[in-house]
């Protein structure tokens, strides 16, 4: 298939879901046209390293001043300003005239949402019968309904308020406006089902196309098992990580409940224990959390190799309070073997786990961190269980075999257009 692929950010390690599904749809054979923006320096140069990865690569940069100027422009509407933030003038206008038409047209995330209805109005305009699939990878109204709620940053429940009307109608009315929709887990599959049951209005949006049954289907993230392994075998005896892109409200509210309530529990049995909260632009409250605790506490920020932290560690924790979708820490500490303790949240999209084999799960600080403490204390069960949570990403999160889903979701898509 000859597909273009929309991403109103650079795909990446990091930014794993489309990194991945179009790394393997190249790898089966497709024609990949990736349609994406960039906001720095180290983005464009990872646009260049994308570029060995699929058939062509248009980017465009996105300061930002004009983001700021989306969201400032979006504030008396009704357009979420997630929506809005990475709107570009020029970004329709990047869509290659080839000698190979596209067959299917992927757009990713609400970010990405407005360009898909461009490119959806003007290909109704040409009377084409290209499909176009939205991946909303997650529900963003479900996240939000949970962050107004249990953040514990003042300014993130504030902006998730402001945000959840506009975001839920907005959702709302998107899952009609595209041809299939995609996301992560059956719980955002619900939420999205859910608002769609409402009405669906938006006032002063017109319809890409006309109403009908939303056709919400799910695919799951992956994890890159040739990059995630278990390494040599070195593990830091007492070594707890918890990682994740620390700038995300969900993931700094969790650093904090970890570390607050959770490893003084641990520190009262295991004192030497160390904890390690590995990931990008952590928050001033997570930062602090390094100082507060005697040396017990490491905030690495940024790691060019989150391997690292992860295959050196004893025990992965993921004690999430909320969030959306399927959490990729999990399946990236499965993959290096680490044995992982994890909140019911953390783990509720993946449907095929056995908690007590392929990992631990607990749902108030003292049993998460009981659960911690027997890990830490029987070498055995370490092992059992890294190499369990292993087995279980191999047999259901490997992504050639998620690419091969995609397909599917693809012809059907092709097929109901024409």
């Amino acid at each position: 298939m000859n597909i273009l692929f929309v991403v109103p950010y650079v795909p990446n390690l990091i930014r794993v879901r489309p990194y991945n599904l179009i790394r393997h749809l190249t790898a089966r054979g497709h024609r990949v046209t990736v349609l994406t923006l960039w906001t720095n320096e180290q983005e464009r140069a990872e646009v260049e390293a994308l570029k060995q990865h699929c058939y062509d690569v248009k980017a465009l940069y996105l300061p930002r001043w004009r983001s700021l100027l989306n969201c400032l422009l979006a504030l008396p509407t009704s357009m979420p300003l997630q929506a809005a933030y990475c709107r570009h003038p020029n970004l329709k206008s990047q869509i290659p005239n080839t000698k190979h038409p596209f067959d299917v047209i992927h757009v990713e995330h609400l970010r990405g949402a407005l360009c898909g209805l461009e490119i959806k109005s003007a290909i109704s305009n040409l009377k084409s019968t290209i499909p176009v699939v939205w991946d909303s990878v997650d529900s963003i109204t479900h996240l939000f309904e949970q962050a107004a709620q249990q953040s514990q940053s003042l300014s993130s429940r504030l902006m998730t308020r402001l945000e959840l009307g506009r975001t839920r109608r907005y959702e709302r009315w998107l899952v009609e406006q595209f041809d299939r929709v995609l996301v992560t887990s059956e719980k955002d599959k619900a939420a999205l089902e859910k608002t769609s049951n409402l009405t669906s209005r938006i006032p002063n949006q017109q319809s890409a196309i006309s109403n009908q049954q939303p056709n919400i289907e799910v695919l799951p993230n992956g994890v890159d098992l040739e990059y995630f392994t278990p390494g040599n075998g070195t593990r830091q005896a007492g070594t707890v990580v918890f990682s994740g892109k620390m700038s995300y409200h969900a993931n700094a509210t969790a650093a904090l409940y970890l570390a607050n309530q959770v490893m003084p529990l641990v520190w009262a049995q295991r004192p030497n224990a160390r904890l390690v909260i590995a990931g990008s632009r952590p928050t001033s409250a997570v930062r602090q959390l390094a100082t507060n605790h005697g040396g017990r506490i490491k905030v690495t920020g940024y790691v060019p190799d989150l391997r690292t932290p992860l295959q050196e560690a004893s025990v992965a924790v993921a004690p999430l309070l909320y969030g959306a979708g399927i959490q990729n820490k999990v399946l990236e500490a499965m993959a290096c073997g680490t044995p992982v303790v994890a909140s019911p949240l953390a783990v509720s999209a993946l449907s095929h786990l056995q908690a007590g084999t392929d990992g631990l799960v607990a749902d108030t600080p003292k049993l998460q961190a009981e659960q911690i403490l027997r890990l830490l204390s029987d070498d055995a069960l370490r092992e059992r269980m890294g190499a369990a949570g292993r087995r279980y990403v191999e047999a259901h999160h490997d992504w050639d075999a998620i690419a091969a889903q995609l397909e599917i979701v693809y012809q059907r898509s092709m097929r109901d257009v024409e």
